[in-house]
């Protein structure tokens, strides 16, 4: 008896084994063509963008606005992924335009097709190639339909939910990285972490209807006619032999479970029943909607008219002829400014222009302080008005000139006054185009903005006049509600096209500020915080950056002319076309950055930091670059005319074409007077041309042949 019985075994053993090979191999399968779909759709995106981010760091392209597509296609990434977004405006190079539109379009139209092939053929290529295909319960290609519910929301909008629901709301927020790691792991959960049994369905199959099936192993004759027979026989005839590794659809075959539409046709009577319940909780909910906002209209009604009596007995109270006291007219300033609506703050902003009384005019500047930012939106209307109106008696010192500018002091102290008060609480503010500056004739008395550490996050001073306001230490830029910094809600303020002449900024935080075309010339920003601040166009001419971050910020056709960057940083900043004459950048670290196009006639970048930067076609003639470290940077076509590049370090600097011409190369005997400027830790002076490639250069002497001939530079000329 032992013999059959081990006969019997080895053959279930025999049995067993292929069925589980077969199992293990369409797994293997799945996964491998789900993996090469994934790596078509990310790699047609990646390529075009990689090369868009080389083209533009190219200077030989012309350069034109950031496509619009993409502009909204950032900010709506940005915002659920708690991604600072880049505002305002951002020119790229144009091949760069085209290129990083086709990386967002190509991925999106690879997945539809993608999509297309799987519904009418049930087999994408890759799936094709490894012999995997997806049917419904009869065998058939799934359709468009069931292939959008099976991809889109069961295999991607169901895992990637859950992940965005545990990361937003834990600690790892709002770390893109752990996000994509837990992202991932849901998607590779959903697809194979279901428990193990043969005939089992990952939940994308499950919502849509759908079966993986081995394509190697052809669907029999019998299914597709027989099936509703085996169905309603409670069998399952198909060849063994196909069942092996199709145990998905083979089960379904014989265990059919009843999917919602079933259910629904089986229960007409339940389906009724809910969607009559869920009628009467919606009209109810409207009874209930509609009630509560007739109460609350009729009780803002009702305050209103008490505040019109009010407001109209204190206008009679604060007129002329009324009789009253100097007390009883503060008294009433007061209360009206305790009213709190529109029409008591008009009043008093034009009282505030009439008024000649000196303790009148404090009472109604407290009046307005205690209104709050409500009241700025009209004592900026006004703002606009008296200065109009005092341009248009000219320059000349005259007595009715002088009298309109003291009116305008006292809508400026005011509104200085408002913004000191609830700093921190004035976040969309709009005090755009506001004389705000120093304004008045020679002898006369000034108007000094004074807003040192005060919160002025999310305040909107486009085209506003701040020339000569103080502002050190203030914070133009605040983390948002989720108290995270680098996030989408990040409330950042608007100083693009402002006039910050001769204004000091010391130590102020105006990171990821939008401050294009602004007016910042003669300015201090001695160690301000301007990391990723947009500065397009700007004007910082004579401007004092000592220490300043300017780390990714963007300068592009910016002037700083005369500028001192001592110590400031400038890591990864883009100055693209940005005119640097006689500026002062001893020490400045400007390492990776974009100086394509610039102009630094004159410049001292004595110990600068430059390495790895990009310095093609720029116009380094005349400049001081002694000690400058300039190991591995772009030099391409740069002119060096006259520039003293003694003790710089160029090792590993691509300076093909560019022009030598009366440039120092060979170190001089240093100065004692000048021990300030620090030179880098060479190891030896010969090493700073050692390996540069110098064929290519221009206009090269004998002298600096012979130099980088000795010092273990190459050139055909050297022996």
């Amino acid at each position: 008896m032992t013999t059959p019985i081990v006969n019997r075994s080895n053959q279930s053993g025999q049995s067993k084994k292929p069925e589980r090979a077969n199992s293990l191999l369409l797994s293997s399968r799945r996964f491998a063509a789900w993996a090469a779909e994934i790596t078509l759709v990310v790699t047609s995106g990646l390529i075009p963008f990689g090369i868009g981010v080389y083209a533009n760091s190219r200077s030989d392209f012309n350069r034109v606005p950031l496509n619009p597509i993409l502009v909204v296609t950032e900010r709506a990434i940005a915002r659920p992924l708690a991604l600072p977004v880049s505002y305002g405006i951002r020119n790229v190079a144009w091949p760069t335009n085209i290129l990083w539109t086709i990386a967002l379009l190509a991925p999106v139209t690879l997945s539809w097709w993608q999509l297309y092939l799987l519904a009418k053929t049930g087999s994408t290529i890759p799936k094709r190639w490894l012999k995997v295909r997806v049917v419904n319960e009869q065998g058939k290609p799934p359709g468009l339909g069931a292939v959008v519910i099976r991809e889109g929301v069961g295999r991607w909008t169901v895992p990637i939910s859950i992940a965005y629901l545990l990361w937003r709301y834990s600690f790892a927020f709002p770390n893109l990285g752990l996000f994509t790691f837990l992202s991932l792991l849901m998607i590779v959960g959903e697809g194979i972490g279901l428990p193990s049994r043969r005939g089992r369905r990952a939940l994308h199959d499950q919502l849509a209807g759908t079966y993986t099936i081995d394509a190697a192993r052809p669907l029999p004759s019998s299914l597709l006619a027989n099936n509703r027979q085996a169905q309603s026989a409670g069998r399952n005839d198909q060849p063994e032999e196909w069942q092996e590794g199709n145990e998905e659809l083979a089960a379904a075959q014989t265990n059919q479970s009843p999917n919602l539409w079933r259910q629904i046709q089986q229960n007409p009577n339940l389906t009724l029943f809910g969607v009559g319940l869920t009628s009467m909780t919606a009209v109810l909910a409207t009874l209930i909607g509609t009630q509560v906002y007739i109460q609350i209209q009729q009780s803002q009604r009702a305050t209103k008219q008490i505040n019109s009596q009010q407001f109209l007995e204190l206008v009679k109270q604060l007129s002329p002829n009324s009789g009253a006291t100097n007390e009883q007219r503060q008294s009433a300033i007061l209360a009206m400014g305790g009213l709190n609506d529109s029409q008591s703050i008009k009043f008093l902003a034009d009282l505030l222009v009439s008024e000649t009384n000196p303790s009148l005019v404090d009472t109604i500047q407290q009046a307005l302080t205690t209104v709050g930012p409500k009241a700025i939106p009209e004592l900026k209307n006004k703002n606009l008005f008296l200065v109009g109106k005092l341009e248009s008696v000219g320059n000349t010192a005259t007595q009715e000139r002088e009298l309109r500018q003291g009116r305008l002091q006292r809508n400026q102290r005011t509104i200085n006054k408002i913004l000191s008060v609830y700093s921190g609480k004035i976040e969309g503010v709009d005090l755009s185009s506001t004389q705000l500056g120093q304004s008045g004739t020679p002898g006369s008395s000034f108007f000094n903005l004074v807003l040192d550490n005060v919160d002025l996050s999310g305040v909107k001073f486009k085209s506003a006049n701040l020339n000569q306001a103080s502002l050190k230490g203030s914070r133009f830029r605040s983390a948002g509600e989720d108290g995270r910094w680098d996030t989408y809600d990040d409330v950042m303020a608007d100083l693009s096209q402002a006039q910050l002449q001769q204004a000091n900024l010391t130590d102020a935080n105006l990171s990821r500020v939008l401050m294009n075309r602004i007016d910042l010339s003669r300015a201090t920003l001695n160690r301000a915080n301007l990391s990723n601040a947009r500065l397009f166009d700007a004007k910082l001419n004579s401007t004092q950056l000592v220490g300043a971050d300017l780390r990714n910020a963007v300068l592009e056709k910016a002037s700083l002319t005369g500028a001192d960057l001592g110590d400031a940083k400038l890591n990864e900043a883009n100055l693209y076309a940005a005119r640097l004459g006689r500026v002062t950048a001893i020490g400045t670290q400007l390492s990776f950055a974009n100086l394509t196009n610039t102009d630094w006639q004159g410049a001292d970048l004595s110990g600068a930091y430059l390495d790895r930067a990009n310095l093609s076609n720029a116009n380094l003639s005349a400049t001081r670059l002694a000690g400058a470290v300039l190991r591995s940077a772009q030099m391409e076509n740069v002119n060096l005319q006259n520039a003293d590049l003694s003790l710089a370090d160029l090792r590993g600097a691509n300076v093909a074409g560019a022009d030598f011409k009366g440039a120092i190369l060979a170190p001089s005997k240093q100065d004692p007077a000048d021990q300030f400027v620090q030179t880098p830790d060479l190891g030896s002076v010969s090493a700073v041309v050692q390996g540069v490639d110098f064929s290519q250069a221009k206009n090269l002497d004998a002298k600096q042949l012979a130099y980088i001939c000795t010092q273990g530079g190459i050139h055909p000329r050297c022996p």
